[in-house]
């Protein structure tokens, strides 16, 4: 900012938010019709200077000029004043989310809700497995040699394995009595570290059952632990905005949106930041030729950070709402999840 003068960050700001609004390249008379007290003229030359400085640039000789990754960038960081979400709009927000049923579902429901929202493209990011908490383990026999393991989240979510295993009914009922002493408030992550533990005592090892028990529930766990699943809602409402009208911005945004795993690196940056982030053209490589920003946030579960939620849109989306709009999602989702949680139990590891 200290190398931008009053006049310089005035006619900087009044070019990002015209170029906000319209998608145009923004011209000298144009500013001198919003407001802008100086002569196009003189306009023009405060232009030449933010293009010179890197914060501008023009696409034709006799065209406007369009901010940069750099002039967003700035306005993001240092420019631009959030608005705040009014009472009215955080409780249609959380009303909204009282009507979402648990369950695999929640992450497209909060999608939808979230690119309805913002008018724009939403995208949700599961916890990773190994950070989502237990709140059952059970294991059924499917046939001779096989059980199918049933591990219900506190969150709803429902994952099904087969197992091979030679357990009979009342092993089984004995295996479900030991696990259920340990599993309730640890996330898959801890379960397997414990399971591991466990099994290397020689309590456990002399101990028949324990020792079965612990070998099916690290087997169960371990199964579950999978990659995070990656929800993108309303991608429809990116394909006729004008960055992308011609085929070679089309191709490059449908080739962005199906780099799911790409957008959640992108995103897992803001379970490190703790708090709303945005990435910018560039900073996001080469999704959609550098045309697109994504704003997301991290959300919780029992205290800990789980998984995340956010927007993709035009580099020139509108930061201002979208921002606020991600935060309190993110915060709803967190509320969300928690009311559905049990309380934890924590139980001593040493307690074989």
């Amino acid at each position: 900012m200290a190398e931008l003068s009053p006049r310089g960050k005035q006619i900087l700001y009044a070019c990002i938010t015209e170029f906000v609004a319209t998608g145009e390249p923004v011209g000298s008379r144009t500013l001198s019709k919003r407001g802008i007290e100086l002569s196009p003229a003189s306009i023009r030359n405060v232009l030449s200077d933010l293009e010179e400085l890197g914060y501008l640039h023009q696409p034709h000789t006799s065209a406007g000029r369009v901010p940069t990754d750099k002039a967003f960038r700035l306005f993001i960081d240092a420019m631009m004043e959030v608005r705040q979400l009014t009472d009215a709009e955080n409780a249609h927000l959380l009303l909204r989310f009282s009507a979402i049923e648990p369950g695999p579902n929640f992450l497209r429901e909060t999608g939808k809700l979230l690119s309805e929202l913002t008018g724009t493209a939403a995208v949700v990011v599961s916890p990773k497995a190994e950070t989502m908490t237990l709140k059952h383990l059970r294991f059924i026999r499917t046939m001779p040699g096989e059980v199918l393991a049933v591990v219900v989240m506190t969150n709803g979510t429902v994952q099904n394995r087969f197992l091979k295993a030679e357990v009979n009914e009342d092993e089984l009922q004995k295996v479900h009595n030991l696990l259920d002493d340990v599993i309730e408030g640890r996330s898959l992550g801890e379960l397997r570290e414990l399971f591991v533990r466990r099994l290397q005592s020689e309590r456990v090892q002399a101990d028949d059952v324990k020792k079965r028990a612990f070998e099916l529930g690290e087997a169960a766990v371990s199964a579950a632990d999978k990659g995070a699943d990656v929800v993108i809602e309303g991608r429809a409402k990116l394909l006729g905005l004008p960055e992308f009208s011609d085929a070679a911005g089309l191709k490059d945004l449908v080739s962005a949106l199906d780099e799911a795993q790409a957008i959640v690196r992108l995103l897992d940056a803001t379970l490190d930041a703790g708090g709303t982030t945005v990435v910018v053209g560039r900073e996001a490589g080469d999704l959609a030729g550098g045309q697109i920003a994504i704003v997301g946030a991290s959300y919780r579960n029992q205290g800990r950070t789980a998984g995340s939620v956010g927007v993709i849109g035009p580099t020139r989306m509108d930061y201002q709402k979208m921002v606020p709009l991600v935060t309190a999602t993110a915060n709803a989702m967190s509320s969300f999840i928690e009311r559905r949680s049990e309380p934890a139990t924590r139980h001593d590891d040493d307690d074989d």
